[in-house]
């Protein structure tokens, strides 16, 4: 195995660089560099692999040793794919589809247990339950209802198999409905892309999964929700677009969907005006559950992640094939 110069330039992953470096063991030469560090751009000129959730042009073209880019998660649609030359490989890793779907779970819970409202009454002073508020709603347990699914990749696979341990019936549309389930999966029903409506319709919790791309942008739209039961919830742990953002205000307004779940937005904050994540206001409703895009931000996940790239980094470094390549 020879030496391999990596950079780092994912903050994150700082956090896990006893990981990535075996505790030191490593015989590879790890820098970390994030952000404006002058340290950056000297090890960008030596280094062999970038591990990073985004790589411009700029960085890539003061790479010129550059073998591999491992970026640290799954999406790979921040790296300039234009400006790599021929031969450097690019490779991603995932670990995320069972924190994902525990997530789902508990929003799931939080809003059929009515969670939002009893914790903001409780801060308030106020006790209020079934027994001595004989307007207050009940809540329900999970088994036994339907849950589905848009979209049977390692995400919806995995919602699907946590779900039916807890005794919920789960449908399913993804492309190819005739393909064998994903292992330890059990469908009550899967249908096609057209049979969407039919999903929408018989589902008592529906959980966006499915990538975004041209053909699943603003899949969830006013029609789309006008197919769903008024006492129907929708779990979005996708991308924020392939919600249509005004439709769905309308609904929770309207009342006609029960509540949401929403872990992905329509803008993000992080860019330079740092925009809000949506242009309208969903942080006055009490049946829907607000998380800032971390669905997937579990230790577990990103040791994984960690693993994963010192793997290929080893590989690269023997001569072996590497895995999740992308490019």
């Amino acid at each position: 195995m020879t030496l391999v110069e990596v950079l780092v330039t994912e903050p994150i992953m700082g956090r896990f660089a006893e990981v990535l470096t075996r505790e030191g063991s490593s015989p590879h030469h790890w820098t970390f560099a994030f952000g404006d560090d002058p340290a950056l751009s000297a090890a960008a000129s030596t280094a062999e692999v970038l591990v990073c959730s985004s790589a411009p042009a700029a960085l890539l073209g003061s790479m010129p040793r550059l073998r591999l880019v491992h970026v640290t998660g799954a999406g790979f649609d921040k790296v300039a794919m234009d400006a790599l030359p021929p031969g450097v490989q690019v490779a991603n890793t995932f670990h995320h589809g069972r924190s994902i779907a525990e997530h789902v779970l508990m929003v799931t819970m939080m809003l059929r247990r009515h969670v939002l409202r009893s914790d903001r009454e409780m801060r308030a002073g106020v006790w209020s339950n079934v027994i001595v508020d004989s307007g207050h709603p009940f809540g329900g347990v999970v088994a036994g209802s339907s849950l589905g699914v848009i979209g049977l990749g390692e995400i919806g696979a995995t919602v699907a198999r946590t779900a039916s341990a807890l005794g919920m019936r789960v449908r399913a549309v993804r492309r190819n409905p005739a393909a064998a389930p994903p292992p330890g999966v059990t469908l009550d029903w899967v249908g096609g892309e057209a049979d969407l409506p039919e999903l929408l319709a018989t589902s008592d919790v529906v959980v966006v999964t499915v990538p975004l791309d041209e053909s699943t942008r603003g899949l969830i739209d006013a029609t789309a929700l006008a197919r769903m039961r008024p006492d129907a919830l929708l779990i979005n742990v996708s991308r924020g677009a392939v919600v249509d953002e005004q439709a769905l205000h309308d609904a929770l307004t309207r009342g006609t969907i029960a509540g949401a779940g929403l872990d992905v937005w329509w803008r993000n904050p992080r860019d330079a005006d740092r925009p809000p994540p949506s242009t309208l206001d969903f942080s006055h409703f009490d049946n829907v559950v607000l998380t800032p895009h971390q669905s997937g931000h579990t230790e577990e996940v990103f040791a994984g992640r960690a693993r994963d790239i010192t793997d290929n980094v080893d590989a690269l470094a023997s001569g072996q094939p590497l895995r999740n390549v992308v490019r």
